[in-house]
């Protein structure tokens, strides 16, 4: 019997022989072009935190700030999800030995138009149910948005 388990972005799976191995989500990601995509989008906050950094490089404390709601450890978790699928990157912050930021790579920067689309098309569905009232602006989850 195999037992899986999910911890910061890689599937830990208890082997016949009584240990425990670790692989690395990527691996598991769909055959299917589409289901990669929702695949690696996919978080409750992968798609914010992309938004955010389309504004430029931010350090995690200014992310967990402009972010309503994220908690530090799911931050952390998210954004070592989307560096593991390439879209982000974490670089050396300028003036400080220890300090990151992350940033996106032309990979991820290549969803700039794919998540303006997805805006459009979630406020289009919205008005199509007659749901219009319940959508939140950007503003209500995205702090001092940069345009």
């Amino acid at each position: 019997m195999t037992i899986e388990r999910y911890f910061s972005g890689i599937l830990h799976i208890y082997t016949p022989f009584g240990q425990w191995c670790q692989m690395k989500i990527i691996n598991r990601l769909p055959g299917l072009p589409v289901e990669r995509a929702l695949a690696v989008l996919s978080g409750r906050w992968k798609a914010v935190i992309l938004y955010v950094l389309l504004d430029g490089a931010q350090r995690t404390c200014e992310l967990e700030s402009r972010i309503a709601g994220v908690s530090q450890k799911v931050l952390i978790d998210q954004l070592r999800a989307l560096e593991e699928h390439g879209l982000v990157s974490r670089q050396p912050h300028p003036g400080e030995r220890q300090g990151v930021e992350y940033v996106l790579t032309p990979l991820g920067e290549s969803l700039r138009p794919i998540l303006q689309s997805l805006i459009e098309w979630g406020a289009h569905h919205a008005n199509e149910l007659g749901e219009r009232d319940r959508l939140l602006p950007c503003e209500a989850v995205v702090r001092d948005r940069i345009t």
